[in-house]
């Protein structure tokens, strides 16, 4: 599996081999996921970062067989504790689904029906899950609340009542309710301001050492990323450039356009920082550039860039999708 190393007995929860998932459009098809490899640990959080239309998302949505209906898995295999989940039924897969594998969307107001409470909500994943009466279920979704911060009173309220971070709350109590073994976090501080954004992330990590729960987390900051994430995977294109522990992307980042990210990020303790951009445009990927996906926006491009894709090989810590490095072992 491509992934840095883990030490120890540690149990594999998930593993996603040369998975491709693309969206059928009226100009072709778009390459959104395109053969990416990654594996995450019990306990362990990583975190997926790149731009808009990098294929994070689409990435989730699979996990979670919610891709819309012109989204096709074309390949590859998604397995949850061994099994193939990319091979079973869709009544099979709901009993994973909420229970197994749970999921917080990016914009918890579209995800709330406006006609229900707060409470119903939670009530409800609850009792389509387990044999409970509702009484039972609605007591267990005040806990919930109040776990995550909110007086269980306002379980009653509906979403309009609550505010942005209070919904992000909410949310991540409805994703809690059944005590998955994976808690997929999809942007879940979009649009959020900074204090809240920072309350979000904090209670984020701490649930999920208490419920010793698996965290992939997703977003377009990589320094979001590093404050939730153990091993960080960086994705360009709908491919998976560079993967390696937290403290390895920090310190000595190996792709360009991970070198790209980091440069990007403000420090407000370098007052004459000049702060870096990437130049370009990430590409169309109905029709995307032969060889590396990043040539045309990479400084270090050669010919070799242009017609070939590398592969992605293991250097130290890490691996990384580039032509400047070469697998260990070979000169």
């Amino acid at each position: 599996m491509v992934e840095p190393e883990a030490e120890g007995n540690v149990m594999t929860l998930l593993e996603i081999e040369g998975l491709k998932v693309y969206y059928k459009t009226w100009e072709g098809w778009i390459k959104a996921v395109d053969g990416v490899n990654v594996s995450l640990e019990k306990g362990e959080s990583l975190g997926l970062v790149g731009e808009s239309g990098s294929g994070k998302s689409t990435l989730a949505l699979a996990l979670m067989n919610l891709l819309p209906p012109q989204a096709k898995i074309i390949e590859g295999k998604i397995l949850f504790k061994g099994k193939d989940l990319t091979k079973i039924p869709d009544k099979e897969y709901r009993k994973v689904r909420g229970k197994e594998i749970s999921m917080i969307f990016q914009d918890p107001m579209t995800s709330f029906n406006p006609l229900m409470r707060i409470g119903d909500h939670i009530t409800e994943i609850i009792t389509a899950h387990e044999k409970v009466d509702k009484k039972e279920a609605w007591e267990r979704a005040e806990k919930l609340l109040e776990m995550v911060g909110i007086p269980k009173e306002r379980a009653k309220d509906y979403p309009h009542q609550f505010s942005g971070g209070m919904r992000q709350r909410a949310m991540i109590a409805i994703a809690l309710a059944l005590n998955p073994d994976i808690l997929i976090a999809d942007e879940p501080t979009t649009a959020l301001d900074v204090i809240v954004q920072a309350q979000i992330l904090d209670l984020i990590k701490r649930l999920k050492e208490e419920m010793d729960m698996a965290l992939l987390f997703i977003s377009h900051d990589i320094s979001v990323v590093m404050e939730v994430a153990d091993k960080i995977g960086v994705m360009y294109a709908g491919h998976l450039v560079e993967v390696a522990d937290t403290y390895s992307i920090a310190e000595e980042p190996l792709h360009p356009y991970t070198k790209g990210l980091i440069r990007s990020i403000p420090n407000i303790l370098l007052s004459d920082q000049k702060l870096e951009s990437i130049p370009g445009n990430p590409p169309d990927l109905a029709n995307p550039p032969s060889g590396c996906r990043f040539h045309p926006r990479c400084p270090y491009a050669t010919d070799r860039c242009r017609s070939e894709e590398p592969p992605l090989v293991k250097v130290g810590k890490s691996y990384v999708k580039c032509f400047l490095y070469k697998e260990e072992g070979e000169r």
